[in-house]
This record gives structure tokens, C-alpha cells and sequence, in this order.
């Protein structure tokens, strides 16, 4: 998807400590992909192909929680590999359906996927640049900042999402942390371990 959009300059604070955990008024639930919904592969490499895309375990459960709940959940992707010439918007699509086709065995589903393929520097849809979310507000004109979340596991996903002016999770995948995870865990609102269990204990919590 070759998105162009306007940057923002809003500047990166925190919301009141009071809020970070009040996520009622969360109706549409952004997702990073690699580390949130499938495995990231190591530091400095790219997942090229369909074989090596591996959903993470409870990932499935998870999603259907939130499509039961009634939010919308979207995808929000840099893919600079693309731009690279390491695989093909083909090679993605087929990781995007192998990801549909698993999440459809247990009656979930995302409601959109937004890809960034550009390399950095060549325009405003990379994270930490707000262009996805802002294309993903006018094709869901019921999104707002204000009801609006983002989980990713990287300092871009994080920026991305307080400039924006959305409430942000940081989730801590099982690699060692890089200095600017650490950075990215300090300014998120919540840091977790894993989607499922933001959803399990923040967005779709049994009932007493």
C-alpha cells in the first residue's frame, strides 16, 4: 500500500498516570504485526517468506475476544524489507492470508491491514510517522485518538501512536530488550508481555 500522508507534529508525552488503565472507551484496537500477532524474527532480518510466518500461540483467542466485544481491530505493518527487494508485496500478501486463514479457524478476524513498504526517510506512513493510523481514520471515520489503541513492541510503534494522540501498549517480545525497547516501555501508558494478555486482563476481562 503506497500511503503518502501528512506527518504529525504533536509531541510525545504520556496521558496522566490516572488513565493508563481505564481502556473502557478503547473501541479500536491498532496492532504492529511482527512480535504482536507472529513471531519477529531476530534483529537486522526479515521474515521473506510464507513458511516462516508463525502466528503466536493464543494470538487467535485473542482476536476473537475483541471481534466478540465488538472493537475493530486493525493492522499497522512496516515492511521496509519490500523496499529492500528482500520479498514482494505477493510474498506479503500471502503472509496476510495465512494469517486470515488462522484466525479464521477460530471465528476471528482483523478488519483491516495497513502496509508501509517504504524505506526510511521516503515518506509518512513509516512508524513512527502517524500515516497508517491517520489513513486508517478515514476509512473508520468512527476512529478516533480518543477511543483508539495501539500495541506494538518497538519504540516506533509507540511514538507513532502518542503522536497520534492514542493510548499506547508496549508489548515485550521474548528477545533480549535494545536500549530503545527500554525507551519504548517507559513512554508506552501499559507495558505487557503479549497481546493475549492485554485482552485477557485490560480489554475483554471475564466477568465476576
Amino acid at each position: 500500500m503506497n500511503l503518502v500522508m501528512r506527518a504529525c507534529s504533536k509531541s510525545i508525552t504520556a496521558m496522566p498516570r490516572e488513565l493508563r488503565f481505564d481502556f473502557s472507551n478503547i473501541r479500536f484496537v491498532f496492532l504492529d504485526r511482527d512480535g504482536v500477532l507472529n513471531r519477529r524474527p531476530p534483529s537486522g532480518q526479515y521474515i521473506t517468506r510464507v513458511e516462516n510466518f508463525e502466528v503466536l500461540p493464543g494470538i487467535a483467542e485473542a482476536i476473537a475476544a475483541l471481534n466478540r466485544s465488538g472493537r475493530k481491530v486493525i493492522v499497522v505493518t512496516n515492511q521496509r524489507g519490500v523496499a529492500l527487494g528482500l520479498y514482494s508485496l505477493d510474498d506479503l500478501d500471502r503472509m496476510h492470508e495465512k494469517l486470515r486463514e488462522e484466525l479464521a479457524q477460530y471465528g476471528a478476524h482483523v478488519d483491516a491491514i495497513y502496509v508501509c513498504p517504504h524505506d526510511a526517510g521516503q515518506c509518512t506512513c513509516r512508524k513512527p510517522q502517524t500515516g497508517l493510523i491517520e489513513q486508517a481514520f478515514v476509512d473508520f471515520p468512527a476512529a478516533r485518538s480518543d477511543n483508539s489503541l495501539i500495541a506494538g513492541d518497538s519504540q516506533r510503534d509507540i511514538e507513532a501512536g502518542l503522536r497520534a494522540g492514542l493510548t499506547t501498549v508496549f508489548v515485550q517480545a521474548d528477545e533480549a530488550r535494545t536500549p530503545d525497547d527500554q525507551k519504548a516501555a517507559g513512554l508506552a501508558h501499559l507495558s505487557i508481555a503479549s497481546l493475549p494478555e492485554l485482552v485477557k486482563h485490560y480489554l475483554c476481562p471475564p466477568r465476576p
